[in-house]
């Protein structure tokens, strides 16, 4: 089964709410993609004295009606796909 990708899944959701909705394709493009994306690598010594490697992601996805919100995750499995539809779906529900 191919794996599910969280993005994808909300891209679709608003292709399907920018229809029912006759969003004009200008508006509809820009609610697509986020603004902005941070990656970071961040190096963690560890109780054992090794050092691990942790990836982070922040996602600011719309900030027309203020500051973006959700879009951040501290999860070792976390992926850059799963942070930008939480921070899609946060800025259309707010």
């Amino acid at each position: 089964m191919a794996e599910l990708n969280p993005f994808k899944i909300a891209q679709q959701q608003l292709d399907e709410a920018a229809k029912k909705l006759g969003l004009d394709a200008a508006t509809h493009e820009f609610l697509r993609w986020p603004q902005r994306e941070f990656r970071f690598t961040i190096p963690v010594k560890m109780d054992n004295g090794r050092t691990r490697v942790f990836h982070a992601y922040r996602v600011q996805y719309n900030s027309a009606r203020g500051p973006t919100k959700g879009g951040l995750r501290w999860h070792p499995d976390e992926t850059i796909d799963t942070v930008r539809a939480l921070a899609a779906w946060m800025t259309w529900k707010c």
